[in-house]
């Protein structure tokens, strides 16, 4: 990929990874309060501020990393929004819920770029950098949703699947978790096993879901 392709990329992405990645961390954190953990609140990190969840190579390069490598997906990460699953009323089911509001808040994200979409189709807008960049924040957002999916610690899935496992398995599976990133780096670079058999499964599910809820809207703009 070329430099002037390079540039057109991020300024296509820029906006809705910023977005995705920070209603994300914001959503586990109001999640994390309603069940009973004050943590992220009393550290200022619910909040739709992006400045408060960027972190160095999650936000800026690894997203730039991908874009030059022409990925086919695109993603980035915050800093983690700061969970005491003590604190929770009731942990090992609570925890499911929180872990479950990052991957919904993509969803939801990936529905909004998706509602814009059709809003300036009906407006009779065809500019393709805004419509390009509601495409790119579809993608990115059903990205984010699956990967974070993958069951595996520290991912969102992980996290469920250790909610849903009785206490021994579930103990097993939080080992991991301090070299959870390294693994999920390794079968994502090195091996099908998330881009192949995970990724695209989940994926294809989500913009099914996406389609059928937008349905209405297509119709009313064709």
């Amino acid at each position: 990929m070329d430099t002037s392709n390079i540039i057109q990329s991020v300024a296509l992405y820029a906006l809705p990874v910023l977005f995705a990645i920070t209603v994300h961390e914001a959503a586990h954190g109001y999640a994390a309060r309603h069940f009973g953990d004050n943590t992220a609140w009393k550290l200022g990190r619910i909040t739709l501020n992006p400045l408060k969840h960027i972190d160095l190579f999650g936000t800026i390069l690894l997203p730039l990393l991908l874009i030059a490598l022409s990925s086919p997906f695109v993603f980035g990460a915050a800093k983690p929004v700061p969970v005491r699953f003590g604190n929770l009323r009731n942990p090992k089911r609570d925890m499911i819920w929180v872990a479950l509001a990052g991957p919904a808040a993509n969803l939801a994200m990936a529905l909004v770029w998706g509602s814009l979409f059709y809003g300036l189709s009906a407006l009779g807008i065809s500019e393709t950098f805004f419509i390009k960049m509601c495409q790119g924040g579809i993608a990115i957002n059903v990205v984010l949703f699956a990967f974070n999916l993958f069951p595996l610690p520290p991912l969102d899935g992980g996290r469920i699947l250790v909610g849903l496992l009785p206490y021994r398995q579930a103990a097993l599976i939080s080992r991991i978790e301090p070299f959870g990133i390294f693994i999920v780096l390794a079968l994502s670079f090195a091996t099908p096993v998330i881009g192949g058999f995970w990724m695209q499964p989940v994926m294809s599910l989500a913009y099914g879901v996406i389609d059928l809820i937008l349905t209405p809207l297509s119709m009313l703009v064709h």
